[in-house]
């Protein structure tokens, strides 16, 4: 399984490209077969290239789903051999966004249960650095 991150320079998140990749190689360290990797472009090129049939998606809401499926269903026209999995969360975590976790974080409240650890130190260290 590769986890995709997507370069993306008209966005601007708290965490940048490498930042992102090094905490989910640590998230995902000890999952046997994960590999993290970045690329620019469409999803779909990017999958025809590293030979992938299926490519997964989390979905929260209704709105995520409505979004999800456009992009699906345009991936599906470009390239029919490359097919889109819906994942749904917990019901423990459905309303989890890195908007509300950035907000909760920046405004003294906890993130444990929300992210894992090497996220809420991140976030400690992007925080505290920010402040210096």
């Amino acid at each position: 399984m590769i986890v995709a991150v997507l370069t993306n320079p008209e966005k601007s998140p708290l965490f940048t490209v490498p930042e992102r990749v090094e905490m989910l190689q640590e998230a995902t360290r000890e999952i046997p077969n994960v590999s993290v990797e970045t690329f620019g472009g469409l999803l779909v090129d990017y999958a025809r290239l590293k030979r992938a049939g299926i490519i997964l998606r989390g979905i929260r809401a209704l709105t995520d789903y409505e979004y999800e499926l456009q992009m699906a269903l345009m991936n599906r026209k470009l390239e029919p051999s490359v097919e889109t999995v819906f994942l749904v969360p917990a019901e423990s975590y459905n309303y989890v966004s890195s908007r509300l976790v950035r907000e909760i974080f920046q405004n003294g409240g906890s993130v444990k249960d929300l992210v894992p650890p090497v996220v809420e130190d991140r976030l400690h260290q992007k925080v505290f650095q920010s402040k210096s």
